[in-house]
Parts: structure tokens; sequence; C-alpha cells
């Protein structure tokens, strides 16, 4: 999963700069389709006994209507990488991953509930620091004791008054006294 994850973030990272985001999610969910239907095809791009240089040429004559020359790059890059065996599940990576577009999801946990003004003041101001959408989720937790906690993805940006007390813990017992 840790390459399909890679190749298809790397991809759609790139395609958002060049053709944009969802031009290159359509685009491989589009060649995903093709395998699928033309397991002829499939097998010929993965067939080890077949130079690369004419996997490649077929690449550029088959995906050339309809299809980017940033998404043949990257069907050259993974047969160059030996990974092109890889692709139907990197596309379904993507296809899983943003089903519900670019947004991703965040947990905002509070020790009590907040107003939907500060939800939403919350949401504007990490999306404006991130670049990114987020689906939001709110999350009851007593044991914060005050202040927000926002998890998301692999980040979590902790300011609970809890987090507060256990740092200040931690910075009195590295003090000696002599």
């Amino acid at each position: 999963m840790i390459v399909e994850r890679m190749y298809a973030e790397g991809f759609l990272e790139y395609a958002g700069q060049t053709i944009g985001f969802d031009k290159g999610l359509g685009e491989i969910l589009a060649v995903k389709d093709i395998f699928r239907d033309n397991p002829d095809l499939k097998n010929f791009l993965e067939n080890p006994a077949i130079m690369n240089r004419e996997k490649s040429e077929l690449i550029e004559r088959v995906f050339t209507e309809g299809f980017s020359q940033e998404t043949r790059d990257f069907l050259k890059l993974l047969l160059k990488k030996d990974r092109i065996d890889k692709f139907s599940d990197i596309a379904e990576y993507a296809r899983v991953k943003y089903s519900h577009g670019k947004e991703i999801d965040a947990v905002i946990s509070a020790s009590y509930p907040l107003d939907l003004d500060i939800l939403e003041s919350l949401k504007s101001v990490l999306e404006n620091k991130l670049h990114k959408k987020l689906h939001l989720y709110s999350d009851l937790d007593s044991d914060l004791l005050g202040g927000v906690k926002v998890t998301m993805d692999n980040l979590v940006l902790d300011g609970s008054v809890k987090k507060r007390l256990e740092d200040m813990r931690d910075k009195l017992m590295a003090v000696r006294i002599d």
C-alpha cells in the first residue's frame, strides 16, 4: 500500500500543478478502466520479454486522444521503475482516497461543545493555513480540560489545556535542583 500511495500522491501533486488535480485523477481512473476492458494491453505492458521502448511507443499511440502528456509520462515512469503492474492499485488508491474530492477529514476535539461559528472559524483558518479543504468532525473529550485538539491524517495540532500542563510538567522535571 505504501508504493501505491507514494505514486498516486506524487502524480496527483504533479498533476495539480500542471493539468489540474481533477483532470489528473480523471485520467488515471480512465486508464484503469481501459486496462480493465483491454487485458491484452495490460498484459503487453506487463510482459518482461517486451522492451520498454516498444511499450512506451504503444503508450504514446494508445493514450493520445483525451489524455495529457503528464499521464503518458506517468505510465512510462511506472514502466521504467518496473511498477506498471501496480497501476490498477495506484488508481484504486487514488479513487478511494479522493472519492469526496480533495477534502481531508479533520476531527476537532474539545472538552465542551463548540458553537457552530467557532467551528466554522477554525475550519476556515485551518483551510487557509494548510491550503486544503477540510471535512470537519466534532468530538467531545473531557480529558482535554479545555482548548482544542485537531487531528487530520498524520498531523495533530494540540492546543488543549491538558497538553500545556503536560509540557509544563516535562519542563519542570527537566530542571535540576542542586
